[in-house]
C-alpha cells in the first residue's frame, strides 16, 4: 500500500546521502519534497501540515548542521514524524477485553469495507488466543449477509448465532448477548449491516444496537484503498458511535496509503489491525513504528520472525534440518520449502519485511522473481516421478521434455530449477561441515529451545525506534539466534537472504 510513498521518500534521501554537510536550506529542499510526497499519497492537508511543521521545528538547530551523517538525521526526523502520526512508538494498542465475559466487539463500516471477512478474521485470531468466540449476523438488508458470515465462522472454525428469518437487528443483538451470557462465550462479535452511503435511518440503528450491547470495542472498519473518503466517513460515524478504533483493510493493495496515515491524525482514534490479504488468517496487529519503518524501505524483521514462528512447522523444520546436516537436499524438500514460502506470505510478502528491498523492486521485477514463479516451480517439481525428485541426475532431454510438457513450462524453466536446487545443496553441503551448529540455529530460530522469544522481539522492535536500543552484546545474541554473523537464515527462503545481509547493521 505504501510502495509509491517508499519510493518517492527513498529518492529524497538517497539525494541527500553524498553530503558532508547539510544546510537549512538542504533541510527546507527535503522537507519540501516530503511533504509533495505526502500529498501525492493522499495524506490530508492539515495532517501534512502539521508533519512538516514539527519536522522543521527539530530539524533547526546545530544538532542537524553539523552531524556527521545530516542526511541520517533527516530520516531520523521523517521517521519520528510518522510514528507520531500513525499512533507513537508505545505498544500497540490492543482490544481492551473485559474481566467479566463476554466482551463484546461491534464491528461497523461502509458496505464493501470487508466488514464482514474482518468479523471473521478477527474471531480467528482471538480463537487462537484460546477464547470462546461467538460471531453474530446483524445485517439484515444485503442478501446472503447472515450466511456469508456463517461461512467464514465455519473456516474460522468458531461458533455463529442461528439465523431466525425475520428478526429486527436488534433483536437479534440481544439474542446474541443472552446465549454469549448463557453459553459461557468470552468474546461476542457483532457484524453490524453495512451502509452504502451515511445513511440516517441506518445510522440510528447501529447507535440503538450500541446502546443495547454496550461494546467494550467498537471498531470502524474502512477501506484504505478509498483515501480521503475514508477518513470522512470515520469521522461522520464518530460522532455517531462511541468508536475506540479502526480497522483499515485492504492494506496489500495498490492505493497509496494516505488514508491510513491520515485517520489516525484527523480521529484520534487508533488503528488496531490491517487487513493484509484475502486469506482468513490476513489480520495483522498495527505497530506505528513498524509501518514507519516499512514506509521508509527499512524492512519488518520483527514481523519476519514472526511469520516464521506462527506459519513454519517446527517440526517439519527440525527433521529437515538434520537431514540436511547430513547434505541431503533432494527436490521433494525444496518442494516444501516452497510450500512454506507461501504460507508465510509468499516471495512479495516476504520481501516487503526486509530492508533495503525496495531499493531493488525494479532490478527484482525484471528478474521474474515473484509469486507465479514460485507456482510454477511448484508445478514442475510436482510433475515429476519420486524416483526423480529423490535423484535429480536422472533428468536427462526426454524427462525434461515430458516435464515441461506436464507443468506448461518450457525445458529452459527446468534447467533453470535444477540450477536453483544444485546451488542451493552446494550450500547446505558447506553449512553441514561445521557439525550441523547451522541448522541447530534455524531450528531454534523458528521457535526451538534458545530460539528467540518475546523479549527478543522485543529488542528487535527497539532497533527500529520502538524503545531502549539493545546493547552491543544483546545485539550479539540476537544475531545468533537469527542465523548467526553471516546473516538471517529462514528455510524457505531458498536457503537464506543475500550473503553479508544483517538486520542489526545502519
Amino acid at each position: 500500500m505504501f510502495d509509491a510513498l517508499t519510493e518517492r521518500l527513498s529518492g529524497v534521501f538517497d539525494r541527500l546521502g553524498g553530503r558532508g554537510v547539510l544546510s537549512e536550506k538542504d533541510v527546507d529542499e527535503a522537507l519540501r519534497e516530503v511533504r509533495v510526497a505526502l500529498l501525492e499519497a493522499d495524506v490530508a492537508l492539515p495532517v501534512v501540515r502539521e508533519f512538516i511543521a514539527k519536522a522543521k521545528e527539530r530539524a533547526t538547530g546545530e544538532a542537524v548542521i553539523r552531524s556527521v551523517r545530516p542526511a541520517d538525521q533527516v530520516v531520523k526526523i521523517t521517521y519520528d514524524g510518522l510514528v507520531e502520526m500513525l499512533g507513537g512508538d508505545g505498544e500497540p494498542e490492543g482490544l481492551n477485553l473485559s474481566l467479566n465475559p463476554p466482551t463484546v466487539i461491534l464491528m461497523a463500516g461502509l458496505q464493501g469495507s470487508g466488514k464482514t471477512t474482518t468479523a471473521a478474521k478477527l474471531a480467528l485470531r482471538l480463537a487462537k488466543e484460546r477464547k470462546k468466540v461467538l460471531v453474530a449476523s446483524l445485517d439484515t438488508r444485503r442478501p446472503a449477509a447472515m450466511e456469508q458470515l456463517a461461512a467464514l465462522a465455519k473456516q474460522a472454525q468458531v461458533d455463529c448465532l442461528p439465523i431466525v428469518a425475520g428478526q429486527s437487528a436488534p433483536d437479534i443483538a440481544r439474542r446474541a448477548l443472552s446465549a454469549a451470557k448463557l453459553q459461557g462465550y468470552d468474546v461476542l462479535i457483532l457484524d453490524t449491516a453495512g451502509r452504502t452511503t451515511l445513511d440516517e435511518a441506518m445510522m440510528s440503528e447501529a447507535a440503538e444496537i450500541a446502546k443495547i450491547s454496550t461494546p467494550s470495542e467498537t471498531l470502524l472498519v474502512a477501506d484504505s484503498l478509498t483515501g480521503q473518503d475514508a477518513v470522512r466517513t470515520a469521522k461522520a460515524f464518530h460522532e455517531r458511535l462511541p468508536l475506540t478504533g479502526l480497522v483499515l483493510t485492504r492494506a496489500d493493495g495498490d492505493g497509496r496509503g494516505g488514508a491510513a496515515l491520515s485517520m489516525r491524525a484527523v480521529t484520534g482514534l487508533p488503528i488496531k489491525f490491517l487487513g493484509v490479504s484475502e486469506k482468513i488468517e490476513g489480520l495483522d496487529a498495527f505497530d506505528a513504528a513498524r509501518v514507519a519503518g516499512r514506509i521508509l524501505g527499512q524492512g519488518d524483521v520483527v514481523a519476519l520472525v514472526e511469520k516464521a514462528a506462527q506459519e513454519l512447522d517446527v517440526a517439519n523444520a527440525e527433521a529437515m534440518a538434520k537431514k540436511l546436516a547430513k547434505g541431503q537436499f533432494d527436490l521433494d524438500m525444496m518442494a516444501e520449502q516452497l510450500k512454506q514460502m507461501k504460507r508465510m506470505g509468499g516471495m512479495e510478502g516476504l520481501m516487503g519485511l526486509l530492508p533495503g528491498v525496495q531499493k531493488v523492486k525494479k532490478q527484482i521485477a525484471e528478474a521474474g522473481v515473484s509469486d507465479k514463479m514460485i507456482d510454477r516451480q511448484a508445478a514442475i517439481i510436482s510433475s515429476m516421478t519420486k524416483a526423480e525428485r529423490k535423484k535429480p541426475d536422472l533428468l536427462q532431454a526426454s524427462r525434461k521434455r515430458r516435464i515441461a510438457a506436464g507443468a506448461g513450462v518450457e525445458v529452459s524453466e527446468i534447467n533453470r530449477l535444477l540450477k536453483q536446487h544444485r546451488q542451493m545443496a552446494d550450500a547446505f553441503k558447506m553449512m553441514s561441515r561445521d557439525g550441523g551448529k547451522g541448522f541447530a540455529r534455524m531450528a531454534q530460530m523458528l521457535g526451538g529451545p534458545g530460539g528467540p522469544g518475546a523479549a527478543d522481539l522485543a529488542k528487535l522492535k527497539a532497533l527500529g525506534g520502538g524503545g531502549k536500543a539493545p546493547s552491543p552484546e544483546e545485539m550479539e545474541q540476537l544475531a545468533a539466534k537469527l542465523g548467526g554473523p553471516g546473516g538471517l537464515k529462514l528455510p524457505g527462503l531458498g536457503g537464506g537472504l543475500p550473503p553479508g545481509f544483517n538486520p542489526f547493521k545502519k
